[in-house]
């Protein structure tokens, strides 16, 4: 769609253009809209009109673009897993941080020193939801802004979703049922309640980061960390959370505030590691005469590409060709048993690449 408004003595205002039009009559005082898309056109003689045309049409193009994405089979593969993975979150919140009354890195516990804060120093008491809602609502649209609109999409679902999640585990099991008499949290000892906890969270933010998504809250600003300081995710959520538990000096006892920093020490290694066991790639190299046919059975049954190097052995002096290629571990498992139902004869060196960047593709570019 393009707009066009004829230049007259003494106006310099200019309507906004995004693709090929036409004027009639540069002399007249209209305003002539196309929209190439569609064929259609008209001419109007208020330019404001005019601009209401123009985002008009933007919006719908944003709409279709939303519209073919919930379409597509990933969208909706993405949503599954998102629901599982806060699930595990939810689960991991009212089983083992709302009995054990924690304090971690996370929203929530900021938002249980705040309402401290404001109680004792002001005199005002302010519900903690409130402030989770209002954190949360302020860092949801600078994920949007500073990650990107999929991410902030995606964590807006998350987000809404955490509280009916975990009144489904009050529902299913309350965790009054699982605590023993005399004792003020499921596992009896906070130590035991801090790891349970960290373990699940963690699993369920490696599994969110993984698809692009998050648990809402410090997975927010770990996420903004990670992207423009380049720290691990892990390291991110560490930084993250520690910042937000040096926070709860101002209510808590010394020992609690050490016990949360702990905590989310222990949740940035875990995240680390279940995040680099789910992106976990085999660096594979084959020496062998046969490197034609391994290089047809990777490209044409596995889907993934290789490079070839010519290699000369250090022994016999034999010239050859070195096959390399990066595969999952299934992928490996594949050509390793092919290589054994051929018989062929190589040499075979495999190791974990735990990060790839660039041209490799996560999903096979071909599918027998």
């Amino acid at each position: 769609l393009r707009l066009h408004r004829p230049q007259r003595e003494g106006h310099r205002g200019r309507l906004p253009q995004v693709s090929a039009g036409h004027i009639e009559n540069p002399e007249s005082d209209f305003a002539y809209c196309r929209n190439l898309d569609s064929g259609f056109s008209f001419f109007s003689k208020n330019p404001n009109f005019a601009a209401c045309f123009w985002f008009d049409t933007k919006m719908n193009e944003k709409i279709q673009k939303i519209t073919g994405l919930v379409a597509t089979g990933k969208f909706w593969k993405d949503v599954v897993v998102m629901t599982l993975g806060m699930l595990v979150a939810a689960a991991a919140v009212y089983y083992f941080l709302v009995p054990s009354k924690l304090i971690i890195g996370t929203i929530s516990g900021l938002s249980i020193v705040l309402s401290g804060i404001f109680e004792a120093f002001f005199g005002v008491q302010i519900k903690v939801s409130l402030f989770v809602v209002i954190i949360n609502a302020i860092l949801l649209v600078l994920a949007w802004f500073l990650i990107g609109e999929e991410f902030g999409a995606k964590t807006v679902y998350t987000a809404m979703i955490l509280g009916p999640l975990m009144d489904f585990w009050a529902w299913v099991m309350p965790y009054e049922n699982l605590m023993e008499p005399g004792t003020t949290s499921v596992m009896g000892d906070i130590w035991f309640d801090l790891c349970c906890f960290v373990l699940l969270l963690s699993m369920s933010q490696a599994i969110l980061f993984n698809i692009n998504a998050s648990t809402g809250g410090l997975d927010i600003l770990a996420k903004i960390v990670n992207k423009y300081f380049h720290f691990d995710i892990g390291a991110s959520v560490s930084v993250a959370g520690a910042i937000i538990c040096c926070t709860a000096f101002a209510i808590n006892p010394f020992k609690m505030v050490i016990i949360g920093l702990i905590g989310t020490w222990i949740n940035g290694l875990v995240v680390d590691y279940f995040t680099a066991s789910l992106n976990k790639r085999k660096r594979v190299c084959i020496v062998s005469h046969d490197h034609e046919k391994i290089r047809r059975f990777i490209i044409d049954q596995l889907g993934r590409g290789c490079s070839l190097y010519e290699v000369i052995g250090g022994f016999t002096g034999e010239e050859g060709y070195e096959v390399q290629s990066l595969l999952t571990q299934d992928e490996f498992s594949n050509l390793m048993e092919y290589l054994k139902r051929e018989g062929i004869k190589s040499f075979v060196t495999a190791g974990n690449v735990s990060e790839v960047y660039g041209l490799w593709l996560k999903h096979k570019k071909f599918h027998f």
